[in-house]
């Protein structure tokens, strides 16, 4: 069964292994991801534009161009695609003063963005449509003595409206993590901001931030965290080597995209092209538990 997706940029570079390994772990349930044409960015780095209007644009293009293909929904893995893309579409069809403006600043597009494509994130593919009874079914390698913390930061579960769950005390990612066989650990800081874009700017903040964030989870009993945002990924696995630096008894953590945990729970073999997208090498952890 195929599914329209859309991949958004980072899941073209720096997170090449988020897609590898989500199309590795679909395939083991019969499922495809096809990729929509013509997609260009989110827009998400816009949101630091004081105009609220033309930050909007890029998401809404999307749309308008998945609707020209015909496409009725689009599944996102990257959850600053999934927010953005969900805060653009409410943003136009609630308002037709909004939609109005964008669509005539898209006349070079030769339709009009109509607002029929329902977008999705893979998680929540994963519970209400594939569901996770049936991938439990279909575990061959169950994940076995591995701990590992779910860090879902902000852009799941905020705004309230567009969260994939509940967004005080959401469970989608530990009931994954039960269902690939480890153990969900709940930690304090899973819901904290990573310091995001900070880390351009203020790297300081944003290795406070991570450091807390990881020192919870490892407080708690993780051997691992488990992610669905390439930012997130990026400030919770790279800055470890600048909190070890300040912060010597400091011991490091994997950080997992949740698509790699499932590839290896589904029987696909794990890829050194994985590995070297990883800063802190997961491999080892993945050996010690005897799951590759």
């Amino acid at each position: 069964m195929k599914l329209p997706y859309y991949p958004g940029c980072t899941l073209k570079a720096n997170a090449k292994h988020f897609e590898d390994s989500a199309k590795e772990a679909l395939e083991k349930l019969d499922y495809q991801l096809e990729e929509m044409k013509d997609w260009v960015c989110c827009g998400t780095v816009f949101s630091m534009s004081s105009d609220d209007l033309m930050l909007q644009l890029s998401s809404i293009r999307n749309l308008l161009r998945a609707e020209k293909q015909d496409l009725k929904e689009l599944v996102a893995m990257c959850s600053m695609c999934y927010n953005t893309l969900k805060q653009s579409k409410d943003f136009v069809e609630n308002d037709p003063d909004n939609l109005d403006k964008v669509n005539k600043f898209m006349y070079m597009e030769e339709a009009e963005y109509q607002g029929t494509v329902e977008i999705y994130h893979l998680l929540s593919i994963l519970q209400q449509r594939i569901k996770f009874e049936n991938i439990k079914e279909k575990v061959s390698n169950p994940l076995k003595g591995l701990k590992v913390g779910a860090y879902y930061g902000c852009l799941l579960v905020r705004p309230q409206k567009y969260a994939i769950d509940d967004f005080e005390d959401p469970s989608i990612m530990e009931n994954l993590i039960e269902t690939l066989g480890a153990e969900p650990i709940d930690y304090i800081y899973k819901l904290e901001c990573c310091g995001a874009y900070q880390t351009l700017t203020k790297k300081d903040v944003s290795v406070m931030r991570v450091y807390e964030i990881l020192q919870s989870a490892r407080n708690a009993g993780c051997d691992a965290i488990m992610t669905s945002c390439p930012l997130c990924a990026y400030n919770l696995d790279f800055l470890q080597k600048e909190i070890e630096k300040q912060h010597t008894d400091f011991n490091k953590i994997p950080v997992f995209y949740f698509t790699e945990l499932m590839s290896v729970a589904l029987g696909a073999s794990w890829k050194k092209a994985w590995t070297k997208q990883h800063d802190v090498n997961p491999e080892p952890l993945l050996i010690e538990k005897k799951l590759i």
